[in-house]
């Protein structure tokens, strides 16, 4: 079976969605459902479903509205091995960021790890940060060395 946390996105055209991911941020299919508006995602290690609203079952909570943007609040860190291949297909299709590129270093106990990193709106909404991996460094300031 695959990831342990696989999310699934309420989408409002998952044609359109569909399209998104697979042509421009670069999943595959492993699987879908178009009678339901359902498609499971894969790149690389990363897990994501969308699934149409209307179609098949909603989740939803009572009172609360399903309007654009969806997901508020939330971003989803997607690692890939090479954010300029997606950066282009965006650019060329004229998908605005919604954070430019770059290169972020997170201390993480005793040393950094670093990201080159942009986020971008699905067109639900969703943020999606997508990451390529920079290494590890020492944190400014220390004296030993990584090995």
């Amino acid at each position: 079976m695959g990831n342990a946390l696989v999310p699934e996105f309420a989408v409002s055209d998952w044609l359109q969605s569909r399209r998104f991911y697979c042509d421009l941020i670069g999943f595959s299919v492993r699987y879908e459902r178009p009678e339901e508006g359902f498609c499971y995602l894969e790149l690389g290690d990363a897990e994501l479903m969308i699934d149409q609203i209307g179609i098949g079952r909603t989740f939803s909570i009572d009172g609360a509205p399903l309007e654009k943007p969806f997901g508020r609040g939330l971003n989803l860190q997607i690692r890939v091995t090479d954010v300029a291949a997606i950066l282009k297909r965006l650019a060329d299709a004229c998908v605005a960021l919604y954070l430019p590129l770059e290169e972020k270093w997170y201390r993480c106990d005793d040393i950094e790890v670093g990201n080159r990193q942009f986020v971008v709106l699905d067109p639900d909404g969703y943020l999606l940060r997508l990451s390529e991996d920079l290494g590890q460094r020492s944190p400014p300031g220390t004296l030993s060395p990584l090995r």
